[in-house]
């Protein structure tokens, strides 16, 4: 089985669990799922009135209880997976918590409940060991060092639903959105804007590194796209399956052919930008200027860690000024070849960055 050489039919009959539904990116796939005619079973800790309006069945529960997860995905189809704590700084304990054995209790209910389909939300930051990282493509390994928990709890997480992957049983892949944006966006823009105008934000390094984004409803589309060919991938076999009773040879067959399923893909807008450049342009569509400091990298990144290790030392839950890993974000090239997800998610960014950005500017004024 090989990629089909149009996108397949959107999976429309599918009953869709979103985990984390009522996020930034959550509630876009809500709103792209339940706009095509998706049944939607949203799982939250919150209520999300925001949503209110949407024909989404909503529940309230954690992802660490396996037994409101099970509830919750007891007659779906699908799940998509966005809930998790991100950030830079905290106890590990808490990010393996929730990002780690919160997703193995996603996968456990859907092996235990037969359901076909699991899209779960990566991160780029999976494969960032703080080097450049120049167009690379999804060859790219695991680091062998880790500048911060979220990046680390997020990686065994994608590797546990990769493995999950059973062709003909449970369809499994992993999407990995760069710095998502967009009007509503709770955590990137206003943690930029607030530093600028705290006079904190200083440009790290020599300020030419490029950098990829991507826009919530490019990401949220991308989830459904992974979906649609997920879902298409399983009726194929399961077709196979009806016409040979060799499970375990279908099974091997569908293994050595070229899909989606077990595998991770970068997700982007497909327009890297120089990202001080870029920063500055969000900055001033906010009325605030970007700071002309510089600090060299190897200082930011030694403050970093002098940083690091006199908050833990001294039990500080406040994320410090500056980690290493913020340094080498800041600093370094991290951009990404998507011809994966073109070619076997049959993934198009909807909406451009200049689009974008327009948007932003008018419900910014």
């Amino acid at each position: 089985m090989t990629a089909t050489a149009s996108p397949p039919r959107p999976a429309t009959g599918l009953r869709v669990l979103v985990s984390g539904y009522g996020g930034f990116l959550g509630s876009e796939i809500v709103r792209q799922l339940t706009a095509r005619g998706n049944q939607v079973v949203g799982l939250g800790r919150g209520d999300y009135p925001h949503l209110a309006a949407l024909d989404c069945q909503r529940i309230r529960g954690d992802i660490c209880d396996l037994a409101a997860v099970r509830a919750a995905a007891s007659e779906v189809d699908a799940v998509i997976h966005t809930a998790a704590i991100a950030g830079i700084w905290g106890p590990w304990e808490r990010y393996q918590k929730i990002n780690t054995h919160g997703t193995e209790n996603v996968i456990k209910a859907c092996q235990e409940l037969g359901i076909r389909v699991l899209v779960h939300c990566s991160s780029p930051s999976v494969t960032f060991d703080g080097d450049d990282q120049s167009g690379v493509d999804e060859s790219v390994t695991y680091p062998d060092r880790w500048l911060c928990h979220y990046q680390h709890t997020k990686a065994l997480a994608e590797q546990a639903v990769l493995q999950a992957h059973r062709p003909g049983k449970l369809h499994t892949t992993a999407l990995r959105p760069h710095l998502i944006w967009g009007v509503e966006d709770p955590h990137l823009f206003p943690r930029l804007i607030q530093r600028a105008k705290q006079g904190r934000l200083r440009i790290i390094g020599g300020g030419k590194n490029i950098i990829d984004t991507v826009h919530v409803k490019n990401a949220a589309a991308a989830h459904l796209a992974a979906l649609d060919a997920l879902a298409a991938e399983h009726a194929v076999i399961e077709s196979d399956l009806q016409k040979s009773s060799d499970l375990q040879k279908t099974s091997d067959q569908a293994v050595k052919q070229e899909t989606a399923g077990g595998r991770a893909f970068f997700i982007t807008q497909d327009e890297p930008v120089a990202c001080w450049e870029w920063i500055e342009r969000v900055l001033q569509l906010a009325g605030v200027r970007l700071p002309r400091g510089r600090v060299p990298l190897p200082l930011a990144w030694s403050a970093g860690h002098a940083l690091e290790i006199a908050y833990r030392l001294g039990g500080l839950e406040k994320e410090p000024p500056m980690t290493r890993f913020l340094a080498a974000q800041l600093a370094k090239d991290h951009y990404f070849d998507i011809t994966a997800a073109k070619r076997l998610l049959h993934y198009q960014p909807q909406i451009t960055m200049a689009e974008g950005l327009a948007e932003l500017a008018a419900a910014w004024q």
